[in-house]
């Protein structure tokens, strides 16, 4: 394959596609714990939840694989197995079914790790003049801010 040439130097593109890494690890893992809180939400809320379950864990789908490609376009390999995602992420799993309560409040924690984490890949995409990583993780950063202050919503 030809050597890529996009503007951002190798070391710049492996800086942050790390980064990405990192995001793209909170993002699967929180991928999995939605989807998990979707099939085993039970109480009053039920519906309520399982529906807005089913809404985040579709939207985090597409997510991880716009950052993986995101990854593989700054010439780098994206990490593919829970081994590697599980080294990479800093979202907590938890064991066992939690209350309703608790998996709104788990998630809400989730949504705002993946915007922190969003922000110091932002500024390494910054850094390296990198407009298409930075307008990618600025999108996400959005998207989870605004599914935070939902969840959050729902406990009031």
């Amino acid at each position: 394959m030809a050597e890529i040439d996009i503007g951002i130097s190798k070391d710049n593109r492996e800086k942050i596609a790390e980064g990405l890494k990192r995001l793209l690890a909170d993002s699967y893992t929180l991928y999995l714990q939605t989807h998990n809180f979707h099939w085993n939400v039970t109480g009053l809320q039920f519906r309520e939840l399982h529906l807005m379950f089913e809404e985040h864990y579709t939207e985090l789908a597409v997510a991880v694989d716009d950052i993986a490609e995101r990854i593989r376009t700054l010439d780098v390999a994206a990490p593919g197995t829970y081994k590697e995602f599980s080294k990479l992420s800093s979202i907590v799993e938890v064991e066992g079914v939690p209350s309703s309560l608790e998996m709104v409040d788990i998630l809400t924690k989730g949504h705002e790790q993946v915007v922190k984490t969003s922000r110091e890949v932002l500024l390494l995409a910054q850094e390296a003049d990198d407009e298409s990583s930075a307008a990618l993780v600025s999108d996400r950063m959005r998207i989870h801010e605004k599914t935070a202050w939902m969840l959050r919503a729902t406990r009031k």
